[in-house]
This record gives C-alpha cells, sequence and structure tokens, in this order.
C-alpha cells in the first residue's frame, strides 16, 4: 500500500483538523484530545481521547459501509488519521431521535428518557453566529443549502443508518439514544456520509442501567471519566 503523504492544513475545526493530500480528492482527518460542549462554551483537552474517536468512528464507517451506505472514509492511516474522500459538506446536521434526552427534552417539556412512538428527525444549520438553529426542509431549501432531493436522499440514508445502528448496537447491550450525522458531496456530486460517528456525536446508554456512555459525561462536568467511558464505547465495538 502506498505511503500517504499530508500536505497543508486546509480546515481546523474544534475536534479535528483536515489535511490536503497528493490527490487533488482525498484529505487526511485528524482526530484532536480537544472535546466541546454547549455551543463550545465549555471545552478541555482529553489526553488520547482523539485516539479513541479515530478507532471507533474507524469501526463504525466500516460497518456502515459493508451495508452499501457511501461514506467519505476510505481507510485509517494511522492511530489519530483517516484517509477520507474530499467533500464540500452540506451545513446541515441531520439529527435522530430514538429516545428523548438533551435540548429536545427542555424544549418540548418531556422527561428525559420517554419513549416516543416515532421516530424523530431534525435538521440543524450548521451556523455558529445563529448557534446552530433547528430548522425545517423548506428553510434548508429557501437558504440555497440543499434541494428537495437531496433531501429526500438524506432523509432515506439517515433512516436506513438508524435502523443498522439501533440493532448493532443493542446486540453490545447499548441503546442508541439518538445521534447527529453530516453529508458532503464529492467531485462527482455523490452524496457521501461524513464528518464522525462516536461518542461525541451520538447519546448511549447502557441497556441494563441506563447509564450515559457518551459526552453527557463532559456535559454533566465529569472530564475525569470521558476517557474510560469512550473506552467502554471502544470495547464493546470490538467484543466478537
Amino acid at each position: 500500500m502506498s505511503s500517504i503523504i499530508k500536505r497543508n492544513l486546509l480546515l481546523e475545526g474544534k475536534t479535528k483538523k483536515i489535511y490536503s493530500t497528493d490527490n487533488p480528492y482525498e484529505v487526511i482527518i485528524h482526530y484532536k484530545d480537544s472535546i466541546t460542549a454547549l455551543d463550545g462554551l465549555k471545552k478541555d483537552f482529553l489526553q488520547d481521547k482523539g485516539i479513541l474517536n479515530n478507532e471507533i468512528s474507524t469501526f463504525i464507517f466500516k460497518f456502515i459501509n459493508s451495508y452499501g451506505i457511501q461514506t467519505h472514509f476510505i481507510r485509517r492511516i494511522n492511530n489519530r488519521e483517516q484517509l477520507c474522500h474530499k467533500v464540500d459538506m452540506i451545513p446541515l446536521e441531520f439529527v435522530v431521535r430514538n429516545i428523548i434526552a438533551g435540548s429536545i427534552s427542555k424544549r418540548l417539556g418531556v422527561k428525559e428518557g420517554t419513549t416516543p412512538s416515532n421516530t424523530i428527525f431534525e435538521i440543524c444549520y450548521k451556523n455558529d453566529k445563529l448557534k446552530d438553529p433547528l430548522i425545517n426542509d423548506h428553510h434548508a431549501v429557501f437558504l440555497g443549502l440543499i434541494s428537495y432531493e437531496e433531501l429526500n436522499i438524506i432523509h432515506r440514508i439517515t433512516s436506513n443508518i438508524n435502523n443498522i445502528l439501533k440493532k448493532f448496537f443493542l446486540d453490545k447491550n447499548i441503546i442508541l439514544v439518538d445521534f447527529k450525522i453530516e453529508f458532503g458531496k464529492d467531485s462527482k456530486n455523490q452524496i457521501l456520509l461524513s464528518d464522525e460517528i462516536s461518542p461525541d456525536t451520538c447519546r448511549f446508554w447502557d441497556k441494563k442501567t441506563s447509564k450515559k456512555l457518551d459526552k453527557d459525561i463532559f456535559r454533566s462536568g465529569l472530564s475525569e471519566k470521558v476517557f474510560n467511558t469512550y473506552l467502554e464505547i471502544l470495547k464493546r465495538l470490538n467484543v466478537g
């Protein structure tokens, strides 16, 4: 396998860096040890947290790829980096809620832990100045961020991913409470699942105890427990 040459830093976000390579259609994504919450107001540095998220996200992307769902993931390069298809990110977060938790509990006045009769799908506009507001399909099209046809494609993919991951995690004694995913378009204008899927972007609860196994540990002020919590997720993924 030929070596990958890391070139210029293209973008640095809260938890990842993106570098160019010699291939104009591929990038290197580097996972940092930073962790943020509350729209970036709460921040910390957690040694080797990026290594865990890289491994977890790699595992999940490979699993999703095995179902024929196209993602930006190509392969894991080392303990902190992935080789991925270069995409133009669609500035939307697609949120799936299987159980009421977090912001929706406060927004709707519904007790956390309530299981809705229907799966709840939401869209957030990724805009730091506006604090990533909740919008609907029509807002997204009005803003010129996406077309109705593209939204229909993404909604189908998102629902499929939810069905696949819910069953997979339940087999690992983990409840997939909710998650947010992002998409981008490659050089051929294909829509690819992008960014990451990890305890930073999902809510995981233990099936038996409802213990939280995700970034809510950090939101609750328990930074010292984050590494072992994320490690627990990785261990369960690798069972069997």
